[in-house]
């Protein structure tokens, strides 16, 4: 075929579609593996999002009201039941509140080791509703670390089907290799943009879980400073 033929039968743009089944399946098969990936953090990002703004609301509302209360037990049994799985300063309360239950319910009562035992429950509860929202967060980490890696292995696999194919052709045309490269740099093209996203989201996401760890941090502060208060009372 004459090079005008050539250039009257190529692409005048890039068809995202085209590269990928003209791919070698190796080089299809990272493509897949970016693809999905892509869509699970993009998942991760819009349900996270939700979430977060769904429990912050919840937690500013169970905290203002939680101050007002005048009977904090009669106020937990009614609305820390009913919002335990939905708000984690509920969980870090009902944490609080058992140690005191406990602690107090000796005939005597160890001042010192009751105020060091709450302070050790409740930090132990704040860390664990971190770690729970956290939980997710580690996929997005991994495909941000991990994903322009992979991609870069169909590039290079790609890359190298390339040559092989100028060595079977004994033809060094840029028409010849063109296409496998194109091919091959779509696969980098997805690594980046499967990992662009997570890395921003999980940067931003972790800012807010520490956020909220800090919240809940201060509030059994001051929840632990009215425990003590009425230790004293005892």
């Amino acid at each position: 075929m004459s090079t005008l033929a050539l250039l009257a039968t190529a692409p005048t743009r890039l068809d995202p579609v085209k590269l990928f089944f003209d791919a070698d399946i190796v080089v299809q098969s990272v493509m897949a593996g970016l693809i999905l990936a892509s869509v699970w953090v993009w998942a991760i990002i819009i349900s996270f999002s939700l979430r977060m703004a769904g429990i912050r609301k919840r937690t500013e509302a169970y905290e203002r009201d939680f101050w007002k209360a005048a009977d904090i037990d009669a106020f937990q049994a009614e609305r820390g039941a009913k919002e335990a799985g939905e708000i984690p300063s509920a969980r870090v309360v009902s944490a609080g509140l058992g140690e005191w239950r406990r602690s107090t319910a000796a005939k005597v009562i160890d001042r010192e080791g009751t105020r060091q035992r709450l302070v050790a429950v409740m930090d132990s509860a704040v860390a664990q509703e971190a770690d729970r929202l956290a939980e997710r967060l580690n996929f997005l980490a991994t495909v941000g670390s991990v994903a322009p890696f992979v991609g870069l292995f169909g590039t290079v696999w790609g890359i190298m089907n390339s040559f092989f194919q100028i060595g079977s052709q004994q033809n060094s045309s840029l028409a010849v290799v063109a296409p496998g490269i194109s091919e091959a740099l779509f696969a980098t093209a997805i690594g980046l943009f499967a990992a662009i996203p997570a890395v921003i989201a999980y940067n931003r996401f972790s800012h807010r879980v520490n956020q909220l760890e800090a919240r809940m941090q201060r509030f059994a502060d001051r929840f632990h400073a009215s425990l003590s208060r009425e230790l004293d009372a005892v």
